[in-house]
């Protein structure tokens, strides 16, 4: 495996390659000893612990660690060695072929800078047309148009070469992931209230839901499966002390025994959704269409009416003392009004009293017109303009940063129909024009700042989301919060896993009462990444504290871990589990048809069923298809078992 990056994400996707999957792995980064951030210049603050923080890291991944027995399975012969470090300015073509790219399984371009990889995705697709790629692109639709473009490339290089036969029988797929994208839903659903973490897999609905702890001889609500206990600092208001999972951390995939002795701790239980199909009621939008509130002002629109219904009184009066048609009264009103009637001095008292009173109403007409114009242009002027957080605005989400992932995030929080409040110090930053676009009330200030969190109304909001680059900038925005609201809800982006311990625990005895959660970014995508490289199907990750569990779905056929397995033989308590089986597949189906038949439109599919309606008994056929949810040493220690049958089936033929 070669990956090529400049930030944290190589560092963290090579060392789940490497500590996870067993894999040898080709680190190219333009330095060795830490991962840089060109964009994003750091503080002279926070210079010292971020050096010491990536010493840490680039010192631990330069270690050649061999696998253990339970990440490489008994009897594997532990590598010589698993992560080579290469450092290259640019992933030229020089540079990707000294990391062995001609011989790679797979490539990951996880570069800041989409233009960067895209370059060096056409050059590793002409130098190795058997590469499997995968790509880090923010640009949603170029990524599409890329993934075709490259998987076309490598089925015409395979139609062109003399062994095609074998080319064909290779993953040479491209896949195109934002990390962005990636931990969008989990970032928003820590920072809402109620809001649950939803993976849609197979037609199924899946949630997972944090619930508190319960007292002892109280039975719990119900759930599909308990995926983890939570650790005690993950429980701040219920004080949770003495819990299954302690300080140290959670149990991630307790056993049946395990969950029901752990009384008095939290616990993250998957559930299943019911979709209702009620439509989604489609309202106006400010920002979106010109509607007659949104161009004027209440006491203009009042104003203007007032003048049209004098006008239509003087119609009427009209019409009865003079005995006039109606339309012609309206006229000759209007007329009046706007002073090009003749004036009627020979006609009756009535008549040079109405037309007088008509020419009143036109000289008040004449400074509403004024204001409308004014207020119209007004309108159009400022429609380009961030609005400001308006007065009463309270319950609301405060993001702070607008970056490529508080950008997403921003996205998700507006499409859920929930207020927010942005704040960014960069005017040119990325989310600025979608703030503006969607009419996101914004404060353009350093949050470090006094009275910039006070111009968010921090005082009346129910969630802080800090998603700047700089841990220390989160932090000190957080604790100056919570010094205004201590019951705050704060959901903090940290790189340090140390340091977002230390955070946990500090803020949980200062404010018992308040929420605080942590996520890596680089942590919640690693997993995305690293499943595809592997020609994994990860199909989300559930972030328990400060770890992730993984749901992934997995085709039976040729896996020797899986095939002709029951259910309960699958189950590995702490690392892996079964939670659907999709068993739409005939049992009569030949091997080799099923294997290359397309799966089914989603419409004509059924759901995959769930265990507890097949049974711990069920013998998983080859055509099935699993959904499992497992940690990344789970997913590693499958993939191990697996890949020792293929290995003595290839020595065995060797021999024969």
């Amino acid at each position: 495996m070669v990956v090529c990056g400049d930030d944290a994400l190589a560092h963290r996707l090579a060392a789940d390659l490497q500590d996870v999957y067993g894999e040898r792995v080709t680190l190219v980064v333009p330095s060795a000893r830490e991962p840089h951030r060109p964009r994003i210049p750091p503080p002279a603050r926070a210079l010292g612990r971020a050096g010491a923080l990536l010493g840490r890291v680039s010192a631990a991944m330069v270690r050649p660690a061999p696998l253990s027995s339970e990440a490489a399975g008994d009897g594997a012969e532990p590598a010589e060695e698993t992560l080579r470090i290469l450092e290259a300015a640019q992933p030229d073509d020089a540079a990707l072929t000294e990391a062995g790219i001609a011989g790679a399984g797979a490539l990951a371009l996880v570069y800041d800078d989409d233009e960067l990889n895209i370059h060096a995705a056409l050059r590793a697709r002409r130098l190795n047309p058997r590469l499997r790629l995968v790509i880090r692109l923010y640009n949603r639709k170029l990524g599409q148009h890329l993934e075709e473009l490259l998987d076309q490339a490598a089925a015409v290089a395979a139609l062109g070469s003399e062994d095609g036969g074998d080319l064909e029988g290779i993953d040479a797929s491209t896949t195109v992931l934002s990390d962005a994208d990636t931990v969008a839903p989990a970032l928003a659903g820590a920072a809402v209230a109620g809001t649950s973490r939803v993976i849609e897999a197979d037609g199924l609905l899946l949630r997972a839901v944090e619930r508190a702890p319960v007292p002892p001889g109280r039975p719990g609500e119900p759930g599909l499966c308990t995926l983890a206990l939570l650790s005690a600092s993950a429980n701040d208001p219920a004080g949770a002390t003495g819990s299954a999972a302690g300080d140290e951390g959670p149990v991630l995939l307790p056993d049946a025994a395990t969950a029901a002795a752990a009384a008095g701790c939290g616990t993250v239980v998957l559930e299943t959704v019911s979709y209702t199909g009620r439509p989604i009621r489609r309202r106006w939008l400010r920002g979106r269409g010109a509607p007659l509130a949104s161009l004027f002002s209440r006491r203009l629109r009042w104003s203007l009416a007032g003048v049209v219904g004098a006008v239509l009184a003087l119609a009427v009066a009209s019409s009865l003392t003079m005995g006039e048609d109606p339309v012609h009264a309206v006229y000759l009103s209007l007329l009046d009004l706007f002073a090009i009637n003749d004036p009627a001095i020979n006609a009756p008292a009535p008549r040079k009293v109405l037309q007088l009173l008509t020419g009143l109403t036109g000289l008040l007409l004449l400074p509403v017109l004024v204001a409308a114009a004014f207020e119209g242009l007004g309108t159009f002027r400022s429609a380009s303009a961030l609005r400001r957080p308006p007065r009463g605005l309270s319950g609301h989400v405060v993001l702070l940063g607008l970056g490529k992932v508080g950008t997403r995030v921003l996205a998700r929080l507006h499409e859920m129909g929930i207020p927010v409040v942005c704040i960014e110090g960069d005017p040119e930053a990325r989310g600025i024009a979608l703030a503006r676009r969607l009419r996101v009330p914004t404060v353009l200030g350093d949050v470090t700042q006094e009275g910039v969190l006070e111009a968010a109304m921090i005082e009346r909001a129910a969630t802080l989301l800090a998603l700047t680059s700089e841990d220390t900038t989160n932090l000190e925005a957080c604790l100056y919060a919570r010094s205004v609201s201590p019951r705050l809800r704060v959901t903090l982006r940290l790189f340090d896993d140390r340091f977002a311990t230390a955070v946990y625990r500090t803020l949980r005895a200062a404010h018992p009462g308040a929420l605080t959660r942590s996520r890596s970014v680089t942590y919640l995508a690693s997993p995305a990444f690293a499943g595809a490289m592997m020609g994994r199907e990860i199909l989300g990750a559930i972030p328990v504290e400060r770890r992730v569990l993984l749901i992934a779905r997995f085709d039976v056929r040729g896996h020797a871990a899986l095939e002709g397995r029951t259910v309960a033989e699958v189950l590995r308590p702490g690392r892996l589990r079964v939670l659907a089986v999709d068993t739409s597949a005939p049992d009569d189906a030949e091997p080799d048809a099923a294997a290359a038949a397309p799966p089914p439109p989603t419409e004509e599919r059924t759901p995959a069923q769930l265990v507890h309606e097949l049974g711990d008994d069920y013998v998983l056929r080859p055509q099935d298809r699993v959904l499992l949810v497992a940690t990344r040493q789970g997913l590693g220690e499958l993939h191990a078992r697996n890949r020792q049958p293929a290995a003595a089936r290839r020595s065995g033929a060797g021999q024969g």
